[in-house]
């Protein structure tokens, strides 16, 4: 039989962040408590937009060149993950998203769990730099997958029966 962490960490997690609360609030006080929550949530915000469009643009550079950018969707989507730590109140979710932040953590979790992740599909980039497909412009299928049609092979009619055309009287 197969464990699973999530139900158990769904338990956990939540009575683990009161009692972290009651800690904290015993030794600083329920205001700096709450202002800290709103400061974490803030700098989770900040964060998240900084080091994700930082990933985006790596994402988008090795597209343009033809590669797999499965590094970056694995940092993007722990980024994500650490975003919504820091948005979650709790200092115990604020540490985890904060660490997830860094990228040498992030790739140490991705060694952790990459063994129980399985990818599949076909990748395919749509470059126009010389010996690509798309080289001119103008599709060169030599699978057969793409159609050209020049203007007077198709033509655009409204359907009649489609329920946008129909009128309210």
């Amino acid at each position: 039989m197969r464990f699973s962490i999530l139900p158990l960490a769904l338990v956990v997690l939540p009575l683990l962040e009161i009692a972290v609360f009651i800690i904290v609030g015993r030794y600083i006080g329920v205001l700096p408590v709450i202002g800290l929550i709103f400061l974490s949530s803030a700098v989770g915000g900040i964060l998240l937009r900084i080091q994700g469009i930082g990933v985006l643009r790596k994402l988008s550079r090795e597209l343009d060149a033809g590669q797999l950018p499965a590094r970056e969707m694995i940092h993007g989507a722990m980024i994500v993950l650490a975003g919504l730590f820091l948005l979650t109140p709790g200092f115990v979710t604020d540490v985890l998203g904060l660490l997830l932040f860094i990228p040498a953590v992030r790739d140490a979790a991705w060694l952790l769990v990459k063994d129980r992740i399985v990818v599949s599909g076909v990748f395919r980039t749509a470059s126009r730099g010389p010996g690509s497909p798309f080289e001119g412009g103008r599709p060169n299928d030599p699978e057969g997958d793409v159609i050209d049609l020049d203007a007077d092979d198709y033509r655009r009619e409204q359907n009649p029966n489609s329920p946008w055309n129909r009128r309210i009287d």
